[in-house]
């Protein structure tokens, strides 16, 4: 098996790795509907949008490994990192979940995201603002797509909706995660690398009540509790979802197609 790698505590190191290991995890969750989505379409759709999310990991990871540093390449910091090294946010690492579940998932998320990287394009790292100028045209889709399957689900049948509402009710106490600023986000700001988290939330707001209110879904109750994957602290299911991710990997080290 490969020894663990555990990167630098650089901030713009954990800043990048923070956003990167967000669209990873997504990816990865969003990948598990590849030969169970209920049509052929939407299985295509979640596929491609699982693969965005991918490519945009894959480049932050890169830069991310850049500066590190241990100069670490993306396969390392994707496959070779221990548990509590992995930064993301926690409600990216929740099960699957049913289809309402991935899509309200899904929405937001890519609210979250599309302020991030339209906020990004202006980084001082032009590594940084090049792989945004791309992500955002991505994300927009996501978005999209998402927002549609949210207000279809939420203005349809008894059943529909109501498997929405449950999927809004079981997210919405990881959302202020998405938005806690510490230490890292000062530095990033600072620099001029990216913005601090909680200068998102006014952006995510506004698309967020947009959409709630076309599907006819209240919004649910905020809560006080802050999650801190992006500190390395996670749930249990972070660890199951490792396992298969890096199974190949650690089972055959170094392994290249």
């Amino acid at each position: 098996m490969n020894a663990s790698v555990q990167p630098g505590q650089r901030a713009d190191v954990q800043y990048l790795l923070r956003i990167g290991d967000a669209c990873l995890v997504l990816s990865h969750r969003i990948s598990e509907w590849i030969g169970h989505a209920p049509i052929l379409e939407e299985e295509l759709a979640l596929g491609n949008i699982a693969l965005d999310l991918l490519g945009q990991s894959r480049a932050l990871l890169t830069r991310a490994g850049q500066l590190n540093e241990q100069l670490l390449d993306e396969d390392q910091l994707a496959y070779l990192r221990e548990e509590r090294h992995y930064l993301n946010p926690v409600m990216m690492e929740l099960p699957r979940g049913d289809f309402a579940f991935t899509q309200a998932r899904n929405l937001i998320a890519a609210c979250w995201l599309m302020p991030m990287w339209t906020r990004l394009q202006a980084s001082s790292d032009a590594e940084v603002a090049a792989i945004a100028a791309k992500a955002v045209k991505e994300v927009r889709y996501h978005q999209q797509h998402a927002a549609e399957w949210v207000v279809r689900l939420g203005d349809g049948t008894d059943e529909s909706a109501q498997r929405m509402k449950a999927a809004l009710a079981q997210l919405w106490p990881y959302v202020n995660e998405l938005f806690a600023s510490d230490e890292i986000d000062a530095a990033a700001e600072a620099s001029g690398l990216g913005p601090a988290w909680s200068s998102l939330k006014p952006d995510w707001d506004a698309a967020m009540d947009q959409v709630l209110a076309e599907a006819q879904l209240a919004r649910p109750k905020d809560t006080p509790h802050v999650y801190t994957g992006v500190r390395g602290v996670h749930s249990e299911h972070m660890g199951h979802m490792l396992a298969t991710m890096q199974s190949l990997q650690r089972s055959y080290p170094g392994g290249v197609w």
